[in-house]
């Protein structure tokens, strides 16, 4: 379980690696009861609900005016934000 913990990059305090044992133990027991099962009829799947677009169609729409976008901004430059380089 230690190995696990560090492959993910958790620290697990020493005080609490007997609880995070048998929690991992708890989950991989309840995972693998899933291999019980008779799946043989059951069409694979990324999600177990129909997934649909939420999303409003993308219509064009007045926006704030640049300048109120820059009115707090602290060093604007040319009508745009001025952000520090990135890179080498």
């Amino acid at each position: 379980m230690l190995h696990v913990a560090r492959l993910a990059r958790l620290e697990i305090p020493e005080e609490e690696i007997d609880r995070v044992r048998d929690e991992l133990g708890a989950i991989l027991e309840a995972v693998g009861k899933v291999s019980e099962l008779d799946l043989s009829d059951v069409e694979p799947t990324s999600h177990p609900l129909d997934l649909v677009n939420v999303w409003d169609e993308d219509e064009p729409r007045p926006s704030l005016p640049r300048e109120d976008a820059l009115a707090n901004a602290p060093d604007p430059a040319d009508g745009a934000f001025r952000v520090p380089a990135v890179g080498s």
